[in-house]
């Protein structure tokens, strides 16, 4: 198959799935979700996503209706029916009544269909807009609108991603992480709740630690991140990318070394565990 949906047990292509109309996700987009690739019939990173997919339901006390298993077999049964060898993948729970009934259980959306990850080996260009959205960061919830408009100015500026700042403090990007390499250390912002702790980010940190690289886990300004040797956006689908210009000034390509480093690195641990 070359797309397939899923909606509380129905499986169908993705075009042809409907959701009912009472689904809260249509009224105020309460729901987590979380989104990877697979490859070779193998779900990247799955242990982590679900992890940080069961700490934001619990967080907005959404009660998933499936355990972790249950969960890991809905999507190996899906993955199985896909005819590509690399695909992405898309989950979400979402409330189904009245916000705090008691025992309520969660919808469950999944969808797949073919795709890759990006070419990181390509520089990006970047915006920035002010971090206006809630206090909640570090919850993947389905409330993204600040996060779609950030992304729409970056695409209508011929640029790969839009960088949040609040005032000066850079937070991270619409859909990625962002961090700096400065005098050979890795800085990125601390897993607070101003950002969601990526799971790219989290890998890249370990990579740095296992090679050597010093990690700071502090945040960095604007000024900083304008004067670093290296810019680096990072997500499940983006890998690990470096940026070449900030609104059309150049930044970073000081320390392709390392960068290469953080990217052969990266790409070997997914085709390992996707073989």
């Amino acid at each position: 198959m070359k797309t397939l949906g899923y909606y509380n047990g129905n499986y169908g292509p993705l075009e042809e799935m409907t959701v009912p109309m009472n689904d809260r996700a249509c009224y105020f987009g309460d729901g987590v979700y979380e989104a990877t690739l697979a490859k070779n019939g193998k779900i990247f990173a799955l242990k982590e996503h679900l992890d940080r997919f069961f700490n934001s339901a619990g967080l907005l006390k959404i009660e998933i209706p499936y355990t972790r298993e249950e969960l890991t077999s809905i999507l190996y049964d899906m993955l199985a029916k896909m005819d590509d060898s690399e695909i992405f993948i898309y989950w979400q729970g979402i409330r189904q009544h009245q916000f705090p009934a008691a025992g309520t259980k969660a919808n469950l959306w999944i969808f797949m269909k073919p795709g890759k990850h990006g070419d990181s080996s390509k520089r990006l260009k970047l915006t920035d807009m002010e971090d206006t959205r809630f206090l909640h960061c570090n919850i993947k919830t389905l409330n993204l609108l600040p996060n779609v408009m950030a992304a729409e100015k970056a695409e209508s500026m011929g640029c790969g991603e839009c960088v949040f700042h609040r005032g000066d403090v850079v937070t991270e990007c619409a859909h990625s992480n962002v961090s700096i390499i400065k005098d050979g250390v890795f800085k990125t912002h601390p897993t607070d709740h101003y950002i969601l702790p990526g799971i790219t980010r989290m890998h890249l940190v370990q990579i740095c630690k296992d090679n050597g690289i010093p990690v700071d886990e502090t945040p960095f300004t604007m000024e900083e991140l304008m004067d670093a040797d290296e810019v680096i956006v990072s997500s499940s689908t983006k890998f690990c990318a470096p940026a070449c210009e900030m609104n059309g000034t150049p930044i970073g390509g000081k320390a392709p070394e390392l960068v290469k480093i953080l990217q052969e690195k990266y790409l070997e641990k997914f085709e390992n565990e996707t073989k």
